[in-house]
This record gives C-alpha cells, structure tokens and sequence, in this order.
C-alpha cells in the first residue's frame, strides 16, 4: 500500500488527513533542523531502524509549529489574563484572542485547533505503524519506548486542546450538562476525509484518555535520554509524570497531583528528582532562559535554530520583544503582577525580564533574541512542580513544612534577601494559596501559564486596559469550535 501526504486546498480536511511528516536520514543531520518529504510508501515508511527515530522526531517537529507550542498557545493563554496590553493592533497576532472576542472562524480558533489535530493524528499513524513494524528494529522495549513518546505527545496535545475548547474539567463535574462539551477523541490513523464524522466526547472521556496516555507511557519512556539536549526535547520518564501533575491539578484532584508530584520532588529540601533525569532548580534563573537552555530546571521545551523557526509572528520574542527585535505586540501591564511591589519586589532577580523601553513602557524581556527567534519556547519547568507541590500540599494537608519549603525555595532563588515564609506568614490556607498563585504569576510570566490557573479554578478573567472581566459561565470564557471542523464533522455539536 501506498499512501500520499499531501497538503488539501480546505483548512477543514487538515483536520483529518494523514498528515505524518517524515524525515528519513535524520541521524545525519541535525535533529533540530529536519528536512520534511510528503510522500512516502507506507512499506518503507518503517522500512529500517533509522526511520523510526526519524519518524518519531517528525512529531516534536509537528508538536513545535508556531501555531501551536511553538509560540502562538503560549501566548495566548497568557495575552487572555491581565498580565499584558495590546500595543499595536494587530488582528494577526491575538488582537481577538486578548479581547475575548473570537469567534468560529477566527484565524487563531482554526489554526490552533487544526495544528493541534495534525499532530494527534500523526501520533495516531506513528503507534499504529511502529507497532505493526517492530521486528523491523528487533528491539520491543525501544519501539515500546517510542510509542510511549508519540502517547505522552498525544496526551499533551489532547489536554491543550481541552483547555481551549472544553468547559473546565471542575465546571463539567459539577454541571453534568456541560460535561457533553468535550473533545472528538481521534485515536486512529486516518489518511483520508472518510472518517470526518465523530461526536464529541465528555470531558471526562477526554481527561480519562489523557491520563490513559500519559500512564501507559510512563513506564514505557526512557529514564534518561542520556544528553542534555535530549532530555530537555524528547520525552523522558519524568516528563511524564509532570504532565500528569499538571493535568491533576487543572482537575483540582489534589491527592493524585501529589502523589505524581512525590515520584520527582523530595519531601524535604533539597528539592532535586530521585530518579531519572536529576531535575532541580537553577541557583540563576536567567540560565533557564539562555543559550543552551538545556539546564536541569527544564523538563521540556520547543527547540529552535537558524535554520528551523517558529515563523513570522509567532515566536515568543516577537510577540514580546519591542522592535527591532521583535514586533511589541504586547507591553506588560503595570496593573498586573509587575505593579505588585510585594509579590513583586524591586530586588527580585525577575525583575531583569521586565525592560523598560524607549516610549518608557514595559516590556517582558524572557525571551531576548531577535528578530531572529531562537529562544527556546518552555513547557515545563521543575520550578512549576515545586509550586504545584506547595499548593497541593496545602489543599490537602494545611500549611505544612513541605508546602513552605517548595514556595520558598522558588520564591528565595530569585530574592534571597527576602524573609523565608513560615507557618505564621498567613492567616489562613487560603492566604498561602493566594501567595503560591501570585508566584506563579510572577515565575511563570509570559509561558502560557495564566489562563491555566484562571480556567482550573474557575475565577473570571480579569479586565484589562479597554477590555471587561470575562465570567465562568459565558460564552467567551472558552473558545469556540472553528467553523473549519463544524463543516467537515456533521456529528459535532457547538459550545454553548
């Protein structure tokens, strides 16, 4: 058999075409800089154990489109909190996103959404096709170890998705109604617009299949890759665990999000992984944003190169870099977190990412170079497990000596001069709460993290500038189903 990858004429068949990106030889160029081919003969395609490392280094490839974690998902789920100020206008980067006014057939409601499917349904080609290939490499546990990786990607794109386009994993719990607004689970190969019908899932089904994924994967992924690079681009076993953590916390199950949490951060100081990849904080915090960006402290990011960039308009740094290094699409608020001068304080070493330009406005400067985007777009970071580990902690256990630890160990990294929390620093658990999610929006600023914590606790997206507060139970509060897949799905049914 031979199938054809090829590019349709409507955005809508992109959502189920077989859309695999191969990159044969990828052992003799540099992985970060694949070279794609777009017809390939489905006997070959695993024909030899080159490709199917190849293979699988197309989907990180797919998974980093500025389109998706690339650049533009990050924005936008920090450009739709109160953390930044359109500056320009610009319809093509987030104006509608930051507004809260997309709808349907917005560019970035279709893109996102046809970006993240591509990759799932690659994933879905690349189990399938390893899986019935494997005595090719005569090695079960690495082809089980590869598939676990297209799983754990699968996972990630699922849950990014969800977070968008899906009511909050708490809201539909508590409101069996709004439970019906889930995801189509594509988890088949499809090469064709046969199979475009598919209801859409609950969200439970959509937060079950995730955690299905990451779980089956788990045990199967490598403890170490074995380089620094590696292990900061390809999925290892504690990447895993990490995303788990996350998507437990988005679902406020608190007691499964530590037990995840317990695998990767110590109960005591030093906080450093046990096992697998030795994450740990970095003692500077501008080492985790610079040149190789392959410190401890990151568990998964987007890498980029000269030669393999997210694109005009998408990379972090032109949205947030003021020209000429970028395009200054967005300033920061000095009504968010950076006027706040006591979760924020003058001598925090974060401070150096807020740049004062010449038309003396804000600026985030976390991602500095330009206008060629090299900086490595982040996913995860062990400084985001610690603080998961001190809110968790608290939720379920009260203000402890560990959820004091972990908020103070990312907090005093940054200001060492500042008085170590204790017990009496708060008044009441939810006081520590509130000071480990102001935390996070001064650790996190600019990664895609706001609306996360807005969303998986259901609070109203605060207003800003021009725009208005945005409350859990309208419309707007999450997006809509682009227009592309309501044509091309006749079974799906749109947000209410």
């Amino acid at each position: 058999m031979k199938y054809t990858v090829q590019i349709p004429k409507t955005v809508a068949l992109l959502v189920t075409a077989a859309l695999l990106i191969f990159f044969p030889n990828s052992c003799r160029r540099d992985l970060l800089d694949p070279v794609p081919i777009n017809t390939l003969a489905d006997a070959t395609a695993f024909a030899t154990p080159d490709r199917f490392l190849s293979n699988l280094n197309g989907l990180y490839a797919q998974l980093k489109s500025g389109q998706f974690y690339g650049g533009r998902f990050l924005v936008y789920n920090d450009v739709r909190g109160e953390e930044f100020l359109n500056e320009t206008g610009n319809g093509v980067t987030a104006l509608q996103t930051w507004n809260h006014s997309v709808f349907e057939s917005s560019s970035e409601v279709i893109n996102l959404w046809t970006a993240a499917y591509q990759t799932i349904n690659s994933c879905n080609i690349y189990i399938d096709r390893a899986d019935r290939n494997r005595s090719v490499v005569g090695n079960d546990a690495l082809v089980d170890q590869y598939i676990a990786e297209a799983r754990f990607l699968r996972a990630l794109c699922y849950h990014s998705l969800a977070r968008m386009y899906c009511p909050p994993y708490i809201d539909a719990i508590n409101n069996p109604e709004r439970n019906k607004y889930g995801l189509p689970l594509r988890l088949r190969p499809e090469i064709g617009p046969g199979n475009n019908d598919l209801a859409r899932s609950t969200v439970t089904q959509v937060y079950n299949q995730i955690l299905e994924d990451l779980n089956a994967a788990e045990p199967k992924l490598a403890a170490n890759h074995g380089t620094a690079l590696l292990n900061v681009t390809r999925a290892h076993r504690n990447t895993a665990i990490a995303l788990k953590a996350r998507v437990y916390m988005g679902m406020q199950r608190y007691s499964d999000a530590l037990t995840e949490l317990n695998k990767i951060v110590p109960a005591a100081p030093p906080f450093r992984a046990p096992s697998g990849v030795p994450h740990e904080l970095q003692a500077n915090i501008r080492n985790v944003f610079a040149p190789p960006y392959t410190t401890s402290e990151s568990i998964f990011s987007m890498p980029f190169t000269s030669n393999n960039l997210p694109g005009t308009q998408n990379g972090l740094g032109s949205y947030y870099n003021p020209g000429p290094r970028g395009i200054g699409d967005y300033s920061l608020n000095p009504k968010g977190i950076i006027g706040d001068s006591v979760a924020f304080p003058g001598n925090d070493a974060r401070r150096q990412f807020v740049l004062i330009h010449t038309n003396n406005k804000p600026y985030l400067n976390k991602f500095p170079t330009g206008p060629e985007h090299l900086d490595y777009a982040p996913v995860l970071r062990y400084a985001e497990m610690l603080l998961h580990v001190a809110e968790a902690e608290a939720r379920v256990n009260g203000i402890n000596a560990r959820a004091l630890a972990a908020l103070n160990a990312v907090r005093l990294r940054s200001n060492p001069s500042a008085a170590p929390y204790t017990s009496a620093s708060f008044a009441s658990v939810d006081a520590f709460i509130d000071a480990v999610l102001k935390e996070r929006r001064v650790e996190f600023l600019g990664e895609g993290h706001r609306a996360f914590d807005i969303q998986r606790l259901l609070l109203p997206f605060p207003a800003k500038g021009p725009v208005g507060s945005v409350a859990p139970n309208v419309s707007e509060y999450i997006w809509p189903i682009p227009s592309t897949e309501r044509t091309a799905n006749k079974l799906i049914i749109p947000n209410p």
